[in-house]
């Protein structure tokens, strides 16, 4: 099956040409889908969040579909679903650079840096499609994604020259030191520490669930600065870090998949230079919630099961997988990503504008990973439910095993749901 018909035109094309209301139908009696897939609006009144006014993708973006599509074409060709369905943690430098040698890196990053000048805009076009069609983008996605935006607000424009063209070109990857053991979401309450001295920094501290570190050039840490973590928000900072500084000590982690992206990361005595402070001394908090943004409300919160559902969908097509009750579930699957998608983009829309829009991107994010979560379970039940399971291709069971495995991590990264749930509930006034 083409990967990108399959996994880029379905997705993508939902919000424009209407396909979710010509699926969408009420479910029979009995159907899990009909209980797991609630209203995304029932217990929230979308009134209070005025970040979410309709926008839509100007059409100098949208004609960048073709073209990338032409290219997925020809570079994923010969990728099982297996394989595609880990993207935004697939490693794959090659591929980074070819992406970065036609301009589809840092590509709303200034040309003066190497970037493409482009709106918000343009990368959500770009980012839909690599995740629907399971482009192996972990390599520079932390970079392109919120370490770029970052150095370009915040750093020096020594920092700048340094290191946004390299993240253009594909040459530089970066990881996000948040997470510490014994502190998880609550990022306030961390415990690495950099103190100065005469040559700059000393940081001494670990860092957990740090994704693709171990493959990564460079860290954003907030750490602390001053203070105890008893001061929460006060006394934190940003640092940019070089991996290959001595005393940083990396150890992927083996998860439930055999996959080792996530990674512990130690740090003991590392020597850093002043320069390794991004921004403002004491700013980190107001920082990194700013960070959080981007990583909170993009496509890769909507289409981690994507490739998975796509699987599904071209074997119900067929004379083999097709029901009455499989048509329903798509229709009902794809009626909840269409609002999801016009979220979305509306969050896409505010952080084009300077804004940033941390309510709305962490209620895209809850919703967008328990709709991710969903999908395998509904397609297990499905497959389940049927008269004769041997029929179902070996492809589409791999492909469901490995997302029903990873799928629990969808709400933890970026941020756990019980963390973004009281971020949302004081965005409302309900806390």
């Amino acid at each position: 099956m083409n990967p990108v018909a399959a996994g880029g035109k379905y997705a993508a094309d939902w919000g424009r040409n209407g396909l979710a209301a010509h699926l969408a139908r009420h479910e029979p009696p009995g159907c899990r889908c009909a209980v797991m897939l609630q209203p995304l609006s029932s217990s929230i009144d979308m009134t209070q969040l005025a970040g979410f006014e309709p926008a839509a993708l100007p059409a100098e973006d949208e004609a960048l579909r073709p073209d990338v599509r032409a290219f997925l074409t020809h570079h994923l060709a010969g990728l099982s679903a297996e394989a595609r369905a880990r993207s935004w943690s697939g490693y794959d430098p090659a591929f980074s650079r070819a992406l970065g040698a036609r301009g589809w890196l840092g590509i709303t990053l200034p040309p003066e840096y190497g970037g493409g000048g482009r709106s918000a805009y343009a990368r959500y076009v770009l980012v839909e499609e690599f995740l629907c069609a399971g482009a192996p983008v972990g390599s520079h996605w932390i970079a392109d994604r919120q370490s770029g935006p970052l150095i370009l607000k915040y750093g020096t424009e020594e920092q700048r020259r340094f290191h946004l063209p390299r993240i253009c070109r594909g040459e530089s990857f970066f990881c996000i030191g948040m997470s510490e053991p014994g502190s998880g979401s609550d990022l306030a309450s961390i415990r690495t520490r950099a103190r100065r001295n005469d040559a700059g920094w000393v940081l001494n501290g670990r860092k957990i669930w740090t994704t693709n570190a171990h493959h990564s050039h460079f860290m954003i840490a907030l750490v602390r600065t001053s203070g105890e973590p008893t001061d929460r928000h006060v006394g934190l900072s940003q640092l940019i870090i070089d991996l290959s500084r001595p005393g940083v000590t990396v150890r992927p982690i083996t998860d439930l998949t055999g996959d080792r992206h996530f990674c512990e990361v130690f740090f003991d005595d590392v020597q850093l230079g002043p320069e390794a402070l991004i921004g403002a001394e004491g700013q980190g908090w107001a920082q990194v919630t700013a960070e959080l943004a981007y990583e909170r409300s993009g496509p890769e919160r909507i289409y981690s099961s994507m490739v998975l559902f796509d699987e599904w969908l071209a074997w119900i097509r067929t004379p083999a997988g097709q029901s009455p009750g499989a048509t329903r579930l798509a229709g009902r699957i794809a009626s909840h990503l269409a609002p999801l998608r016009a979220m979305s983009i509306a969050v896409t829309a505010r952080l084009a504008a300077g804004e940033s829009p941390v309510v709305e991107a962490a209620l895209v994010k809850d919703l967008g990973t328990t709709l991710e979560q969903q999908i395998p379970a509904l397609i297990a039940d499905d497959l389940a439910s049927r008269d004769d399971p041997s029929q179902v291709p070996a492809e589409l069971l791999a492909t469901l095993a490995y997302v029903t495995r990873v799928s629990p991590s969808f709400s933890l990264r970026g941020g756990t749901r019980e963390i973004l749930r009281g971020m949302i509930a004081r965005g409302l006034g309900l806390r």
